[in-house]
């Protein structure tokens, strides 16, 4: 029998020790997508107590906790920190089975040195711990990043935002992390939500143009790209919760808009048309300017309507949706690369049902001279699990090329999830060893530790042409 959480956690074979010792333990980390606050990493935020750096905003925890029982209060609610993180320890004990209970002690074990089991029992003792660390040195939002060997963060940024602290850090010299915007035009694109035409109005305010006309909106969205460019970005971003396609004109796509405009909705038929269309535009810009593109697609968001209008999005009430997929995609994805718009592309579903479906028809567009151009997005979310990520890597194994696989991002809004790469590293060592022990492939360490280090860091490195600090 193992020992919870031992060096060799989640190394089944001597083949996956190995791997996981020499090639992938070492390697640094680039987190390509996530939801880290570029402020908090400017101005070093430091955190006064373990609830303010591991529960706030975590809302894979807060669903667990409403799921055995906890009070709102104690999780979103005006409860004391002290008592929202006792609340979570009585609740770590009945997550077993879930990731986050090896994540859980990951993170205390990696950044705080403590390898109790946490429990009500203990949970004091772990509280006045912790904090005695938070207070002193080296535990502020950079000192967690570069503590986790990361070379790269790529947040999540609207383009209405000024980018004033990717700015700043960017001038930097004493912080060898680059932070990076990600493009995620969302909200120009959900013509009937209530946030549209606010938004199209703060968009105009941004670019100095009032926007009156669809032609005016698609410039402006231009001009707004080629500032994220100037200050860094490489990838945009689109919450795709269904995959949008129908074969329309700029004209029908300007005269949808305009309706919109006015503050009216308009059809299914006509959203799609405007999504099609506008993101056809968005991807000629991506392609000229060398982006990568990620689409996430089937989020069925805030369905708990009661919840979203006393906390707002985020904040645990998402599931997955089962939209048809197959069609719309490929006929988007063949409309972009009909006008030489589809360039690097990352393709995820919250529904694992979809793996086999994105890595196919991923396949009918790997051209361009790219090495792993249309990618199969790590697991994703409610995914994001052992079997999610193990699963994940075999569809791309058994119809692409695992060895070109751009790897794990944390999609977090938790300076703590580092820990979520050892864990991703150690299954796919153990993965490739487990094939290795069975005779499926040689044992040729130089290959599989290229392909190793490739999908821990190298080959993301190379796919998004960061410009990595020294």
């Amino acid at each position: 029998m193992k020992t919870f959480l031992d060096e060799n956690f989640l190394l089944n074979n001597e083949t996956a020790v190995h791997l996981y010792n020499h090639y992938a333990k070492e390697m640094p980390i680039i987190d390509y997508h996530c939801h880290l606050s570029p402020q908090e990493i400017y101005e070093n935020k430091t955190f006064k107590n373990i609830t303010e750096v591991w529960l706030n905003g975590d809302h894979y925890k807060w669903r667990v906790m409403r799921a055995n029982g906890i009070e709102e209060k104690y999780i979103t609610g005006d409860a004391s920190d002290y008592d929202k993180f006792l609340a979570w320890a009585k609740t770590v004990p009945m997550t077993i089975g879930n990731p986050l209970f090896q994540w859980s002690h990951l993170e205390l074990r990696r950044f705080f040195g403590i390898h109790d089991l946490i429990n009500e029992k203990n949970a004091p003792l772990i509280w006045e711990k912790v904090n005695a660390l938070l207070q002193g040195e080296g535990f502020g939002a950079r000192d967690l990043i570069t503590k986790s060997n990361v070379k790269v963060v790529c947040t999540t940024d609207d383009p209405t935002d000024s980018l004033e602290y990717h700015i700043k850090l960017k001038e930097e010299n004493d912080f060898d992390v680059a932070v990076l915007p990600a493009f995620r035009p969302d909200k120009g694109l959900e013509i009937n939500r209530a946030t549209f035409v606010p938004w199209i109005e703060k968009l105009g305010q941004v670019t100095g143009q009032p926007i009156s006309s669809y032609d005016q909106f698609l410039a402006a969205l231009d001009a707004r790209a080629r500032f994220f460019h100037s200050v860094g970005c490489t990838v945009s971003d689109h919450a795709l919760d269904y995959v949008a396609y129908a074969e329309t004109t700029k004209e029908e796509a300007a005269e949808i808009f305009a309706y919109a405009l006015q503050g009216r909705a308009v059809s299914l038929e006509e959203e799609k048309k405007f999504k099609t269309y506008t993101l056809i535009f968005l991807g000629k810009i991506y392609a000229e300017l060398g982006w990568a593109t990620q689409f996430h697609i089937n989020a069925s968001r805030n369905n708990n309507s009661r919840m979203f209008e006393k906390l707002g999005p985020d904040t645990g009430f998402d599931s997955i949706n089962d939209s048809a997929l197959a069609y719309p995609l490929g006929k988007l994805l063949d409309a972009l690369d009909k006008e030489n718009a589809l360039h690097k592309t990352i393709l995820y579903s919250l529904n694992p049902k979809d793996n086999y479906v994105l890595a196919t028809v991923m396949g009918a567009f790997q051209n361009g001279g790219i090495p792993g151009k249309m990618q199969l997005g790590s697991a994703w979310w409610f995914n994001d699990t052992k079997d999610g990520m193990l699963e994940q890597m075999k569809t791309l194994a058994n119809v692409g090329l695992l060895s070109r696989f751009v790897g794990m991002l944390t999609d977090s809004r938790s300076f703590l999830s580092y820990t979520r790469h050892e864990y991703f590293r150690r299954l796919v060592c153990n993965l490739i060893g487990e094939w290795v022990e069975n005779g499926e492939v040689p044992n040729d360490m130089e290959l599989l530790g290229s392909i190793v280090q490739g999908i821990s860091y190298n080959n993301a490195k190379d796919y998004f042409n960061f410009k990595i600090k020294a």
